[in-house]
């Protein structure tokens, strides 16, 4: 594999839901500089089915006693390390990259307002510089939008 998990992330361990009953996440738009027209689609099913798979809320349209709506605001690619080309000590070639993915989530809590927030959720992940960007691009913003999900999950109905 060409790339490593160096941006965090961790699973969910605990929630509480409260009263809610049901949950509803709006399709986040893609507002970043960068592009990927399937990342508006991908990190919002992500969303959902993490909310799905580890609560018993239902998912509706819209109005949940737990909603989520937001942008996707960055997405970017950029050089992190560079090395020594050909044993000389000039720095030229670029080891690693890293790609960023930052969206902006707007969480209303209906019957507990307090715990509602607007807030930025970022994550990245590195790869060799190597390996072309489009061969590995959909593994990467798999990972990426997974952790997101997860902390996204984890901020809204934590109990520590």
């Amino acid at each position: 594999m060409a790339w490593s998990c160096a941006g965090g992330g961790y699973s969910f361990t605990g929630g509480d839901v409260g009263n809610a009953k049901t949950i509803s996440i709006s399709l986040f738009p893609n507002y970043a500089d960068l592009v990927n027209p399937q990342l508006s689609q991908t990190f919002t099913e992500k969303l959902r089915d993490i909310f799905i798979q580890q609560t018993n809320l239902e998912m509706i349209d819209f109005g949940g006693d737990l909603n989520f709506e937001g942008v996707i605001t960055e997405y970017t690619v950029q050089p992190l390390n560079a090395q020594a080309v050909s044993g000389n000590d000039n720095l030229g070639a670029v080891a690693q990259s890293r790609l960023n993915i930052t969206v902006n989530v707007i969480f209303t809590n209906k019957l507990e307002p307090s715990k509602s927030f607007d807030k930025n959720f970022s994550r990245f992940q590195d790869f060799s510089s190597e390996v072309e960007f489009s061969t590995i691009e959909e593994e990467l913003v798999e990972e990426i939008t997974q952790q997101l999900s997860e902390n996204i999950l984890n901020e809204a109905i934590s109990n520590w």
